[in-house]
C-alpha cells in the first residue's frame, strides 16, 4: 500500500489560481441543457454525455469511412512535475475545454486552439491518502461555476469564466482516509425544482463509511447525505433522517477480532461510492454503484464459524438507487455480497431501454459491468420500488460473464438475484499464531475484470462496449486491527497474468443475450474509458500510449495515434466550428503501477507525461 503527498506544497499555494488571458464572456450553463446533454452536438457538460451516462454522440462527420484522415489538432501541457495519472474526462461548453488533471487541478482551454485561458491547483496538504493514485475523473458544470472534488476530502466551485473560487467545502477528514477522485454530478430535484451538485466519497481502504451528497450549487451546502453502509444514520437539510437498512445493521456481525470486542465492523465498513452517478429523470431518481466493504478480509465481517454467504455486508458492492429529494435509498442490488475480492461495484451504471424480445414491451434497465466479471442488466423500475432487497433480488434480468476465467462463482441465480460463490474462493483465515493464511489463486483480481473505467453503449448497434482486462491474483489473509488513517484490507496478493499473449481486451457485449459480438486484445492492461459515435465508432485509448478507433459493428481497428504516454482517461466528441473534434487526455498512472504486480513490471517501460489531445479531420 502506497500513501502520496504532494510535493512542493508551498509552490502549489502560490500558484492555486492563475489566469493567463480572460476568458470571454460565456452564457451560462442552463437544466435544460444539462439534461438534454446526449442529443446535442457543440457541447459535451455532463460525465458521461448525458443524464443516462451512455456515452453515445450524434455526430458522425468522423466515421468509419473518414476516421484514417484524424489528425492532431492540438495538445496541451499539464506542465510541471506533475504528469502521472490523468483520468479526467473533459467538458466542453460554448468554445472552452474543462479539463481536470492529477493533483487537484483544472485548467481551461480555449477549444479551437488549445491556449489556456485560466488555470487552478488546489492547495493539498502532505498527509492526503488516496489509495490508488493522485488522479481526478472530472468536473461538472452549471450556471457560472464549474464543480470538482480534491483528494483533501473537499468540494470547490469555480467561476468557468475566470476561475476564481466561489466557494470550497470540506465535507470529511481526509486524515483518516477520505478523499475524492471522481467527477460530481448535477441533477434537478423535480419536487423542489432546486438543481443540486451529487458526489461521492473514496476511501474504503483506510476503512471509511462511504457517504453520497447532494449540495447547493450556489454555497455548497449539505442538503442531505446518504451512507451507504448498513446501521448508519443519513442527514436532510442539516438533521438525523433515517438510516440506511435496519439501524441494528443485522448483515453485519461483531468485529469479532478488534482489541475491545465492542467495535462493530459497519462502524469502518467502505461502502464508498467514488465513481459518478447517473440520473433517472422520470423517476426523481440518483443511481450509483457502491464500493467494497471494509476491510477486504472478509472473516471481519462474518460470525465466527458462519459460512460469509450468510452476511452480505449490506450496502457496499452494489448498485443503489437514491431518492434525489431526500437522499432515501429506494432500492438496492448486490453485485458481490460480503465482498470478499474487493470487487467493489461503483464503476458506472448506464440507464438505457430495450425491446424484450419474448414480449415485445420496452423494458427500462440499467447496465453494469463489474469488477467481480459479470455483466449486469436490472429493470431500473423494481429496484425504484424497492425490488425486495436484500434476499431477493428479483430486479435482476440477466447475469453473463463478460471475461474469462472467473473462478469466485459459478454465475448467478436467476430467482434469487444471488451469486453462486465457490466457498473454496474465500482465503483462509492464518492459522494460529501465522501472520498470514494460506495463499488461493483468484480471478479476476481485486484490479477487476474491469474497474473504474467507464463503458459505453451504442443505440445503434444496441452493444455495450466494455474495456476489461484478463488477469489474476494469488490472494491470501493478514491480520488487521483497524486504526484511523492506516491501510485496513487484511489481504495480500500478488497480480498475475492470465494469458502469455495479452492482458487487456474490449468486448462488445449483447445485454439482451449476453453474448460477445466481437473482441480485440492489447498486450497492455485497458485502463480508459470508451465512447460511440453515430459515425458507427468506438474510441478509447491504450497503456502503450494510443488513441484508437474501432469499427463498432466488427471491431476492427481503424485508426491510432500515439500519444507519447499511457491512455487512462474517457474520450470526449463536440462539434466546433463545424467541424467534430475528439478529445482525450494522455498521462500514465492510476492503479497499476501502483498495485500492479506483474503487471507492474510490465508497463515500467511506459513513459510519463500528461498532456490533452485534440484532434480533427483535415479541412477539405
Amino acid at each position: 500500500m502506497k500513501t502520496l503527498s504532494l510535493r512542493n506544497p508551498v509552490l502549489a499555494a502560490a500558484l492555486s489560481a492563475v489566469v493567463i488571458a480572460p476568458a470571454h464572456a460565456a452564457k451560462t450553463v442552463s437544466w435544460d441543457d444539462i439534461v438534454n446533454d446526449d442529443k446535442t452536438t457543440k457541447d459535451v457538460l455532463t460525465y458521461g454525455l448525458g443524464m443516462k451516462a451512455q456515452r453515445h454522440s450524434t455526430l458522425k462527420q468522423v466515421n468509419a469511412q473518414t476516421v484514417a484522415g484524424l489528425v492532431p489538432a492540438w495538445s496541451y501541457s499539464f506542465g510541471g512535475e506533475k504528469q502521472r495519472g490523468q483520468e479526467g474526462q473533459a467538458l466542453v461548453h460554448d468554445g472552452v475545454i474543462y479539463v481536470t488533471g492529477s493533483y487537484s487541478r483544472m485548467v481551461a482551454l480555449d477549444a479551437r486552439t488549445g491556449k489556456r485561458l485560466w488555470s487552478y491547483e488546489h492547495r493539498l496538504p502532505d498527509d492526503i491518502r488516496p489509495c490508488c493514485d493522485v488522479v481526478n475523473r472530472g468536473a461538472a458544470i452549471y450556471g457560472d461555476k464549474v464543480f470538482f472534488g480534491t483528494l483533501d476530502a473537499g468540494m470547490v466551485a469555480l467561476n468557468k469564466d475566470t476561475g476564481k473560487v466561489v466557494w470550497s467545502k470540506k465535507w470529511g477528514d481526509h486524515k483518516v482516509g477520505y478523499t475524492m477522485s471522481g467527477a460530481p454530478f448535477i441533477v434537478k430535484d423535480a419536487k423542489s425544482g432546486r438543481v443540486m451538485l451529487v458526489h461521492g466519497s473514496s476511501g474504503d481502504e483506510f476503512g471509511v463509511v462511504g457517504y453520497l451528497f447532494a449540495r447547493d450549487v450556489d454555497t455548497g451546502e449539505e442538503i442531505w447525505a446518504r451512507p451507504m453502509v448498513e446501521g448508519h444514520m443519513g442527514r436532510l437539510n442539516g438533521k438525523d433522517s433515517t438510516p440506511t437498512g435496519d439501524a441494528k445493521a443485522p448483515s453485519w456481525p461483531n468485529d469479532p477480532n478488534s482489541a475491545t470486542g465492542k467495535v462493530e465492523a459497519w462502524s469502518h465498513g467502505g461502502g464508498a461510492p467514488w465513481q459518478t452517478a447517473s440520473f433517472d429523470v422520470e423517476q426523481n431518481m440518483v443511481v450509483i454503484g457502491t464500493g467494497n466493504p471494509a476491510p477486504w478480509n472478509t472473516w471481519k465481517r462474518t460470525a465466527e464459524g458462519d459460512s460469509p454467504t450468510r452476511w452480505p455486508s449490506l450496502f457496499t458492492s452494489g448498485q443503489a438507487y437514491v431518492d434525489a429529494s431526500t437522499g432515501e435509498l429506494k432500492g438496492f442490488f448486490s453485485h458481490t455480497p460480503n465482498d470478499a475480492w474487493d470487487f467493489s461495484g461503483n464503476n458506472s451504471v448506464l440507464l438505457f431501454e430495450y425491446k424484450d424480445p419474448k414480449t415485445g414491451r420496452m423494458v427500462k434497465a440499467s447496465a453494469h459491468a463489474d469488477r467481480n466479471g459479470y455483466f449486469f442488466v436490472t429493470d431500473r423500475e423494481k429496484l425504484a420500488q424497492g425490488a425486495g432487497y436484500p434476499w431477493k433480488q428479483t430486479a435482476l434480468i440477466g447475469a453473463w460473464p463478460f471475461v474469462d476465467g472467473i473462478t469466485w462463482a459459478k454465475g448467478f441465480d436467476a430467482k434469487t438475484g444471488m451469486p453462486n460463490v465457490d466457498e473454496s474462493q474465500y482465503p483462509p483465515k492464518p492459522k494460529a499464531g501465522a501472520d498470514k493464511g494460506e495463499s488461493i489463486f483468484v480471478s479476476p483480481p481485486f484490479l477487476g475484470g474491469t474497474n473504474w473505467m467507464p463503458m459505453s453503449y451504442s443505440p445503434d448497434t444496441e452493444l455495450f462496449y466494455i474495456p476489461a482486462n484478463h488477469w489474476a491474483m494469488d490472494y491470501w489473509t493478514e491480520n488487521v486491527t483497524y486504526k484511523p488513517g492506516a491501510a485496513y484490507l487484511g489481504q495480500g496478493f500478488r497480480i498475475k497474468k492470465l494469458f502469455e499473449d495479452h492482458v487487456g481486451v474490449l468486448r462488445a457485449i449483447d445485454p439482451k443475450t449476453g453474448k460477445i459480438a466481437w473482441e480485440h486484445k492489447e498486450q497492455f492492461p485497458l485502463w480508459a474509458g470508451t465512447l460511440t459515435t453515430a459515425g458507427g465508432l468506438v474510441f478509447t485509448g491504450t497503456s502503450d500510449g494510443y488513441v484508437k478507433a474501432f469499427d463498432a459493428k466488427s471491431g476492427k481497428e481503424l485508426w491510432k495515434f500515439q500519444t507519447g504516454s499511457g491512455v487512462v482517461s474517457v474520450p470526449i466528441t463536440w462539434e466546433q466550428d463545424g467541424e467534430q473534434f475528439i478529445g482525450i487526455s494522455s498521462g500514465y498512472g492510476g492503479a497499476v503501477p501502483l498495485w500492479g504486480g506483474d503487471m507492474a513490471e510490465l508497463t515500467k517501460q511506459v513513459s510519463q507525461g500528461g498532456s490533452f489531445w485534440a484532434f480533427k479531420l483535415p479541412k477539405r
